[in-house]
């Protein structure tokens, strides 16, 4: 089996933007580096003295929850939909006005 050259790294890094998007991968970057400081605190503990876990696992590190965000984004897209019948309603109704006063013109031929 051949190494990784450029095109399919290049490609690769194409397929991680597309699924992940181009703002979350700071994101994504920053926490996949808090995880493994943490974990490596906890391995450096365990070594030290062979007995119960350190701190830092018992605290939480502060970050972005990507399921609050996921959830932000459905009310999002829920709420523009909303928005968008909405727009869509007030659009027939207009347009229905419209037709009656052209089918008023079109009967009272003195206005």
């Amino acid at each position: 089996m051949a190494g990784l050259g450029a095109p399919e790294l290049i490609i690769i890094a194409i397929i991680i933007i597309a699924l992940f998007g181009w703002k979350r991968l700071p994101d994504m970057a920053r926490s996949l580096g808090r995880s493994a400081r943490v974990f490596k605190s906890e391995v450096d503990e365990m070594k030290k003295d062979g007995k119960s876990p350190s701190e830092a696992s018992q605290s939480t590190v502060a970050g972005d929850v990507v399921e609050n965000d996921a959830q932000r984004r459905v009310a999002d897209a829920e709420a523009e939909a909303r928005a968008a019948e909405a727009r869509a309603k007030e659009a027939e109704t207009r347009a229905a006005q419209a037709r009656a006063e052209a089918d008023r013109f079109r009967s009272d031929p003195s206005l």
